[in-house]
């Protein structure tokens, strides 16, 4: 019982974890405020999953109007890369391979766009099902800041923890003596700009 209170107080186990990479394609790069740095945190989760072993599912919004994941994005080791019409990442495809994948689910990690539709229907999908939620605040944006922020602070108020992807990586890491530290330790190096913080 302790360890379920842990989860939901926002601690993560990676065996019970997976992260979700939604729609981060190049088509919107032109119109989704800080889509660099939005694709710079999804190939830091997608290097730290590998020293995890936490597995990466990666959503593409209807790939043939809207083309696939930027090619910037490092997906030779996701798990999955799936197509979905359907806004939330939530799919019977995606059901299926979690329980597979991941029998013992307790915990999501939530990074893409747009923050205001298709991560947001994706909280709500993943809560529902009571799956705690984690959206990267630093790995999240929609084509307006008014929209993401708004959106940020919904997630709160729907029970996500809204955090940065380093915060994140520690909460994985948890000891000094984690095999994996100096390799995530690495991968924070560099902390997001200032400018794409939460703004509440």
């Amino acid at each position: 019982m302790a360890a379920r209170n842990i989860l939901k107080l926002g601690a993560l186990e990676a065996p019970r974890t997976a992260f979700l990479l939604c729609d981060i394609q190049e088509t919107f790069r032109p119109h989704v405020k800080h889509f660099g740095e939005v694709v710079k945190v999804a190939n830091k989760m997608l290097e730290a999953a590998k020293h995890f072993k936490i597995p990466v599912y990666v959503s593409e919004q209807y790939p043939k109007g809207l083309g696939h994941t930027t090619k910037d994005i490092k997906l030779e080791d996701a798990t999955m890369v799936y197509e979905k019409t359907k806004f939330s990442m939530y799919t019977p495809e995606l059901q299926e391979r979690l329980k597979k994948d991941v029998p013992d689910l307790a915990s999501v990690v939530l990074f893409g766009i747009e923050a205001h539709v298709c991560i947001e229907q994706t909280v709500i999908d993943f809560l529902s099902e009571n799956i705690n939620v984690h959206v990267l605040a630093d790995g999240v944006s929609s084509r307006s800041l008014m929209d993401r922020g708004l959106a940020l602070q919904r997630l709160q108020n729907l029970g996500c923890f809204v955090g940065s992807s380093e915060n994140i990586l520690f909460k994985l890491l948890r000891d000094k003596n984690h095999p994996a530290f100096k390799q995530i330790s690495k991968l924070n190096m560099t902390p997001t700009p200032d400018e794409f913080g939460l703004k509440l």
